[in-house]
């Protein structure tokens, strides 16, 4: 039985390190993005790993590869560090565990959509330090280590800042969906959204990239796992924002999130979220 993922005593990392990891982060989740593009819009068979005859949890070949293909290479370069995937689960290490989602939004994915991309996570016992994230089909690199972050296209860098607007009455709200928020947490939702300038619907890990770009201003889903977003906590941070619980809590094993574009604007949202 393997042991279960979550928070353990923080490791330290010096920032040569750091920038070691990142710099793997970066390549890693890159190639194993490229992978995937020869099963997209392929038609190819999605499985369902959810149990209950309404429930619908989809994997793919293409997720499956592009896991393997994260957890060979850090077999190769970190083997003593431990790894939480979404499809393989996880296995124990030193303290400092590499999060794995190969393709976040695999409905997205199967159905020809965009909205979707590769994620790595680099969690040191309490937060994830550094995370990177992979759009194949658009080329695009997300990356940061909480203190910056960077988009890179087409051979551009450029560095990533939030937007500074803290007013919710001028706010863009995103989320994935509404299947996933229970009752509760639905109310809450609700009630955030009546008080923003625009509300729109999807995008899974992209949305919270267009967050930390400065385009939507605050990004929310319900029922995330670890693996869903720890590797936009350090982008999002990066860039300037801040990401929590509903209850304003460490988000890193996910839960019903919000991430917001500053300071001031989550905590007006979390106000609103908990009234």
């Amino acid at each position: 039985m393997r042991e279960k993922f979550g928070y353990s005593p923080k490791v330290s990392v010096t920032q040569s390190q750091k920038a070691t990891y990142v710099a793997f982060a970066n390549r890693t989740v890159q190639a194993a993005g490229e992978a995937t593009l020869r099963y997209f819009r392929e038609g190819m068979e999605a499985q369902n790993k959810a149990t209950g005859s309404e429930a619908f949890d989809p994997v793919t070949e293409a997720d499956r590869a592009a896991e393997t293909i994260i957890r060979d290479a850090l077999a190769r370069e970190f083997p003593r560090h431990g790894i939480c995937g979404e499809e393989f689960g996880y296995e124990s290490g030193n303290g400092l565990t590499w999060v794995i989602d190969p393709i976040d939004g695999t409905r997205e994915f199967m159905s020809g959509m965009l909205q979707w991309g590769g994620l790595l996570a680099l969690f040191d016992g309490d937060t994830p330090i550094i995370g990177a994230m992979y759009q194949p089909y658009t080329g695009e690199l997300f990356y940061g280590d909480a203190e910056r972050s960077f988009f890179v296209r087409g051979g551009h860098r450029r560095q990533m800042s939030t937007a500074a607007n803290a007013e919710v009455s001028e706010a863009v709200l995103a989320s994935t969906g509404l299947d996933w928020f229970n009752a509760v947490d639905r109310r809450r939702f609700d009630q955030l959204r009546k008080q923003v300038r625009l509300c729109r619907f999807g995008g899974d890990c992209y949305l919270y990239a267009l967050v930390a770009m400065g385009h939507i201003h605050l990004g929310t889903d319900a029922g995330l796992n670890a693996y869903d977003i720890q590797a936009l906590i350090p982008i999002i941070q990066g860039a300037g924002g801040v990401v929590s619980t509903y209850e304003g809590g460490n988000a890193s094993m996910g839960g019903s999130v919000l991430a917001s574009a500053n300071a001031g604007l989550h905590t007006a949202a979390l106000e609103m979220l908990n009234r």
